[in-house]
């Protein structure tokens, strides 16, 4: 909310050559506030007309307060909520003062929500009251967040109307093409495209472990992962950063990274770092450097089997770790 007063500094023209200079200036000056209204559905039934009050705040050396009516202010808004921006100046204070305001509704995040903002503009007087009035209708139907997740995760387990079987290990796992296609570029061209498996009932998969598989399949129908055992939270992370990156599965790759991030150990980091550097984590990869800077971590990381996988593997990747030890 902003507000402003003019002042000006005007010189007649007493016929010189250069014809004296004025300024007018628009003097503005703006804050804002936020009201919480705590327990919304128990200020319902106060009465049509009838407000509750906020705190006074200042904002350009002016009072200010809100006035929330909950049953709405006059008899044609009892079904919505009015929000009045309220002004008054001290009986001393002179003049006029225009604000420019704008009331919104703020999200968990206390952001604007667009549907339930509104600007408008009005004039105070000295000795006299004003009101500036919003009005946002607010739904009293409660809406359950979103259970489609549920619904799908379901669909997965009983295999209702699966068209096609992958075959991983000794275990078989009945899906549907059409969500595996919406959800992986991959599995479409797959399963929907050209290629051999488009017609195909059963799909063989022999490079990928059958719990690695079932964990990507419930990701998939879900977006979420399952419940897994902490102690092997690192190692399942590790084969689904694998698979989300052979899926196309960009969501899924950076939800392993974050978690192998939280997980780096000396145990895991040689193989973690090999990881990282294959599949393009730019944020595992810098994990991994910050922790093997030490030079405590270092030292055990290198006597270990791992160690030889990463210098095996990713070579250039030690050149780059040595190039930052160097002092």
């Amino acid at each position: 909310m902003s507000s402003s007063s003019s002042v000006g500094n005007i010189a007649p023209n007493d016929g010189s050559s250069s014809p004296p200079a004025s300024a007018i200036v628009a003097q503005a000056m703006s804050g804002s506030h936020v009201v919480k209204i705590d327990g919304y559905s128990r200020t319902k039934g106060l009465g049509n007309g009838k407000y509750i009050k906020s705190e006074t705040f200042t904002i350009g050396c002016h009072p200010w307060c809100m006035r929330y009516y909950p049953d709405g202010c006059v008899t044609e808004d009892a079904d919505w909520i009015s929000i009045y921006l309220h002004y008054s100046t001290a009986p001393t204070n002179a003049g006029e003062v225009k604000a420019e305001f704008k009331i919104s509704l703020l999200d968990h995040d206390r952001q604007p929500v667009a549907l339930y903002s509104r600007c408008s503009q009005g004039f105070g007087y000295q000795s006299k009251f004003q009101d500036f009035p919003w009005l946002p209708r607010i739904s009293h139907v409660v809406v359950p967040p979103s259970n489609m997740h549920h619904h799908l995760g379901q669909l997965l387990l009983a295999g209702e109307a699966a068209d096609v079987t992958f075959e991983v290990g000794e275990e078989t796992f009945a899906a549907h093409r059409c969500i595996l296609a919406a959800r992986s570029p991959v599995f479409k061209a797959e399963l929907l495209g050209p290629m051999k498996e488009k017609t195909a009932t059963r799909v063989l998969i022999d490079d990928m472990e059958a719990r690695v598989f079932k964990a990507l399949l419930h990701f998939i129908y879900t977006d979420s992962l399952p419940a897994m055992d902490e102690g092997g939270a690192a190692e399942i992370a590790q084969h689904l950063l694998v698979a989300a990156d052979r899926y196309d599965m960009e969501r899924l790759k950076l939800i392993c990274e974050g978690k192998l991030c939280d997980h780096i150990c000396k145990s895991t980091v040689a193989t973690t770092l090999a990881l990282a550097e294959q599949h393009g984590c730019g944020a595992l990869k810098k994990a991994c450097f910050k922790f093997l800077m030490s030079p405590g971590n270092l030292k055990v990381v290198m006597e270990s089997d791992g160690y030889e996988h990463l210098r095996s593997s990713c070579p250039s990747v030690l050149d780059e770790l040595v190039a930052k030890l160097a002092p």
